[in-house]
């Protein structure tokens, strides 16, 4: 199954960061195929006011696991390379060296207490959309029914 993920950092050295996750979700890939990333978008925060810009970058990887076992994995992932919250006690986000979110798997649609996908708050991200249509411009949403692109380009209307 192809699954996509954004990994994002705005604390440290962000794009070293991004590198080593990309190198470690590499290895989530299936046997046969290897793993595909967008260039580095730079954005403002999101959701919270900070004075340190995110680099984003998304990679769509093929692969044999269930949306579950791979959203561990990526949990692990990010606390192989972080432990620092990505929120505040009061729930705020709040600056992070490293951010990996599970964005979708095909148009496999679930919504769990543990996983909703495709992410729900996707259509809403420019810093998510942007390296997206880089990899998969055509892929639509199972639930929205419009593609990567339509939705990059409704989210600049807005803007």
């Amino acid at each position: 199954m192809k699954a996509h993920i954004n990994i994002g950092s705005n604390l440290g050295d962000s794009r070293s960061l991004i590198r080593q996750a990309v190198a470690e979700i590499a290895l989530l890939c299936s046997p046969t195929s290897s793993a595909r990333c967008s260039d580095f978008v730079e954005s403002e925060p999101w959701g919270f006011t900070s004075s340190h810009k995110f680099v984003n970058l998304a990679i769509e990887i093929d692969t044999d696991l269930t949306a579950p076992d791979l959203l561990h994995s990526l949990q692990a992932i990010e606390h192989s390379i972080s432990r620092a919250p990505h929120r505040n006690p009061d729930g705020s986000y709040t600056d992070r060296h490293i951010d990996i979110d599970l964005i979708f798997m095909d148009a496999l649609v679930v919504n769990t207490p543990e996983l909703t996908l495709p992410h729900p708050r996707m259509h809403l991200r420019r810093f998510v959309l942007e390296p997206l249509c880089q990899l998969s411009p055509q892929w639509v949403h199972p639930l929205k029914g419009k593609s990567a692109a339509d939705m990059l380009a409704s989210l600049e209307e807005k803007s």
